[in-house]
């Protein structure tokens, strides 16, 4: 009776150990599915974390140039509009180095001057500020555009200097006017402003286009007073 009731119990553990057995591969197919979970999880923060830091040197890279054009300006400026560190022998222009350029039909009273003496930019705002009291020009439409690029081609030179300037930081750079209105109109030359060098503007006499230069180059520039 014994040896009967030892037989089934004997047949359970048997059949116990096969499905055990059988469970194995199963668990460690559950673990390795794990694992490739978690590789596969890794390798995607750690693509995130180059991307994210490919972003940020990438930021401020842009930061730096933006910056470095910025403060390039500011520190020529500061030296121009210190009436200390202007040179002891400036002067206004002479009244035959100047154009008077007319206005247009719907402003007769705006009044406008072509200086023909090369300065850099930071000067250029501040012979038009100090002599004239006025700022570099600025220019809203094409019209304008064209009048003033016909009176610029007398001075015998490629660009003169007109009041834009690329101020700001990083993603907030912008092009605006020195003498504060908006910029409502651009007249860019082919690649311009992208590939551009410099962040004051300058319009070329042959064409009436725009290009960036750098502020403290030479050229004759245009007054609003």
């Amino acid at each position: 009776m014994q040896r009967l009731l030892f037989l089934p119990v004997l047949l359970l553990g048997t059949v116990s150990a096969l499905h055990l057995e059988n469970d194995v591969p199963h668990l460690e197919s559950l673990e390795t599915e794990a694992d490739l979970g978690q590789d596969l999880a890794s390798s995607r923060e750690q693509e995130r974390d180059l991307a994210l830091t490919k972003e940020v040197t990438q930021a401020e890279g842009e930061e730096v140039k933006a910056s470095a054009c910025q403060d390039a300006f500011e520190d020529e400026e500061a030296m121009e509009s210190d009436p200390a560190a202007l040179d002891k022998d400036f002067q206004c222009p002479r009244e035959e180095d100047i154009v008077e350029v007319q206005g247009s039909p719907r402003c007769k009273a705006c009044h406008y001057l072509l200086v023909r003496t090369p300065t850099t930019f930071a000067n250029a705002q501040n012979v038009c500020s100090k002599c004239y009291g006025g700022n570099l020009l600025s220019i809203h439409n094409f019209n304008f555009n064209y009048r003033i690029q016909r009176y610029a081609s007398t001075t015998n030179q490629a660009q003169v200097w007109i009041g834009g300037i690329l101020r700001g930081w990083f993603l907030w750079k912008r092009f605006c006017w020195t003498d504060g209105s908006h910029w409502n109109f651009a007249y860019w030359s082919s690649g311009q402003p992208g590939n551009g060098r410099g962040c004051c503007v300058a319009l070329c006499t042959k064409g009436g286009y725009w290009r960036r230069a750098k502020c403290n180059k030479q050229l004759p520039f245009v007054c609003s007073v």
